[in-house]
């Protein structure tokens, strides 16, 4: 009998799945709590990374060339250095520097690893996001901005009402791309103690000893809000789309 207990656990590791994360109501909970963080990152860092797509594209083609430059600067840096790095220098370079006096007298940092790490993705997606727009406003013909311009149409008007959209329906495969890839960057945020999904997954395979386990609800997690972002995107391109455009 003691023979065959050895035996049993001895294969135990081997056959038995440890989920904690869904038996243990403590670990379920910090794993929720983790699975919500993430969320916030990839909505937060989505929605800023597309308005500096947006806006960074319409300085591109204004009449300023100081303008046109310190974009180019801006997207270049973001877009040739490693996401990482552009963490931590806002993190430890800028985040060292940016201190308030809390109420016990001793300095603080003023913006937290969470609000850095929204900076940084934010950044780096919207630098890329500048590009992708860029090409789309000069896929727009430019017969129909000349339309434009003989009905009267200011240059803000052009932009917003008929340059933009037509160039986001063209410009939506690549953005779909990029917002992908943002999604899956924010496990990034790991680096600064930020407590999101690969942070949480960290500290309960470490205690549970359970890393197989974890590695597979975390893929398949990500894979689910990958798939739930693909889906958005998809129902946006079929709403945007112009009969007779694009197509």
């Amino acid at each position: 009998m003691d023979l065959a207990n050895t035996f049993i656990d001895w294969l135990r590791p081997d056959w038995f799945l440890n989920l904690a994360v869904v038996s243990d109501d403590y670990n379920r909970g910090r794993y929720v709590a983790g699975l919500w963080m993430t969320i916030k990152l990839s909505v937060v860092s989505i929605f800023l990374s597309l308005l500096v797509g947006v806006l960074g594209a319409a300085v591109q083609g204004a009449p300023s060339r100081t303008l046109r430059v310190a974009v180019g600067i801006f997207v270049a840096f973001f877009r040739n250095t490693p996401p990482l790095v552009q963490l931590y220098f806002f993190y430890f370079a800028i985040g060292t520097v940016l201190r308030i006096t809390g109420e016990n007298g001793l300095p603080q940092p003023l913006i937290s690893n969470f609000g850095w790490a929204i900076i940084s993705l934010s950044l780096f997606a919207g630098a890329l996001n500048v590009e992708i727009f860029r090409a789309g406003v000069e896929a727009v013909p430019r017969s129909t901005v000349e339309a434009a311009e003989a009905l009267g149409y200011t240059r803000l008007q052009i932009y917003t009402d008929i340059v933009l959209p037509l160039a986001v329906r063209v410009s939506l495969p690549a953005l779909g791309t990029n917002l992908v890839n943002l999604v899956k960057t924010t496990t990034l945020a790991y680096a600064i103690a930020v407590p999101e999904l690969l942070y949480i997954s960290a500290q309960i395979w470490s205690e549970d000893l359970n890393v197989r386990e974890m590695m597979n609800v975390l893929l398949v997690s990500y894979v689910g809000l990958v798939a739930v972002l693909v889906w958005v995107l998809h129902r946006w391109e079929k709403a945007l789309r112009i009969p007779g455009y694009g197509e």
